[in-house]
């Protein structure tokens, strides 16, 4: 058995730029991204995405998500606020101070955010929501397009007001929120994150 453990994306962007992968520029290019220009996402955009998240895997193709692909900014600056509110609310003091560092930012200005809520009767569901976010921002990638994904913002659909934010994104009756991705141009960039050690093993 061989061990093996990097301490940065280097040997990945090396392995992608020789083999000419696009796929692979994709995965290791992709950044989390938490800044967003004002500038919506064009139609064929939308559909490229659209497209990446139904055409994801999902256990025995049963296919329990669903996507709300939310540009209306009043619709996601009220789950934003309400994510703040919640937090700021409660006894996380770290949270607290994330939240107050990031000026009340949830989706961080971006056009676009793709809700992912689940069937609450599938054991799979949180997995098949996994495997589309991934889908989704590497097609958002591939386009040049920034994105993160919000999971935070859960708290918004557990609180009081989560049946009618459920409501308003349009979730399938028996279906709860799974993840949130915002999708939109990047203003902001960053190094790739570290791998810790011992993440990769060889037998």
């Amino acid at each position: 058995m061989q061990q093996t453990a990097y301490a940065d994306y280097t040997a990945f962007q090396e392995f992608a730029e020789c083999a000419d992968n696009p796929v692979m520029h994709a995965i290791v290019e992709r950044r989390s991204t938490r800044g967003f220009e004002p500038m919506a996402l064009t139609q064929d955009q939308m559909e490229t995405l659209t497209t990446a998240a139904i055409a994801s895997p999902s256990a025995m193709n049963r296919q329990s998500w669903h996507f709300t692909f939310c540009s209306n900014s009043s619709a996601i600056k009220a789950v934003e606020a309400e994510v703040a509110r919640l937090i700021m609310e409660g006894d996380d003091e770290a949270a607290k101070e994330r939240m107050t560092a990031r000026h009340g930012k949830v989706f961080y200005n971006a056009p676009t955010v793709v809700f992912i809520s689940s069937d609450e009767s599938s054991i799979w569901g949180a997995v098949d929501a996994g495997i589309a976010a991934e889908n989704i921002v590497l097609a958002a990638q591939s386009m040049g397009l920034g994105s993160v994904i919000v999971g935070m913002c859960r708290i918004a659909f557990e609180g009081e007001n989560g049946k009618t934010f459920a409501h308003t994104l349009h979730f399938p009756e028996g279906y709860r929120f799974s993840l949130a991705i915002a999708v939109g141009t990047s203003n902001v960039t960053k190094e790739a994150h570290e791998v810790g050690e011992g993440k990769v093993t060889m037998m």
